[in-house]
């Protein structure tokens, strides 16, 4: 993984609330975390104030992930919504080696340059913030 703050970092990233705190920790040490049920072991990703494998909302704890997965699909954002974020940049939607589907951004971005396709292996990275958490992101293995 490399250090580094990426200028494509939007200017607002969501605060950390109760549900979420625990992951936006871990990620001030470049810890990427996903939320393990130990009622029924479904594993989820965001961080929900239930687990939607059972419904319990006593049974839920953050676990680390290697962020490794592979991209299911992905599109190229030519039209922002909103003026701070620079275009094009590629979202994807990734399939984590631990079960969760979650959606990040792909790095490099265009994929003209970077020949993305549906399959390729991705690996986490990370984007500084200035509050000093880290945004997760994937760049290809």
């Amino acid at each position: 993984m490399t250090d580094h703050t990426a200028p494509w970092v939007p200017g607002t990233v969501p605060p950390a609330d109760e549900v979420s705190a625990a992951f936006w920790d871990a990620t001030r040490e470049h810890r990427y975390t996903v939320q393990t049920c130990s009622a029924c072991q479904h594993v989820q990703y965001p961080p929900k104030a239930l687990c939607t494998g059972c419904m319990s909302m006593d049974h839920l704890t953050q676990v680390a992930s290697t962020g490794a997965g592979t991209v299911d699909t992905f599109t190229v954002v030519h039209r922002a919504p909103r003026p701070d974020l620079e275009v094009p940049y590629t979202v994807a939607r990734v399939r984590l080696t631990e079960g969760p589907v979650v959606l990040t951004r792909l790095e490099p971005a265009v994929p003209g340059e970077s020949g993305w396709t549906i399959g390729d292996e991705v690996v986490l990275d990370w984007a500084d913030l200035p509050d000093g958490r880290a945004l997760p992101f994937h760049r290809r293995a």
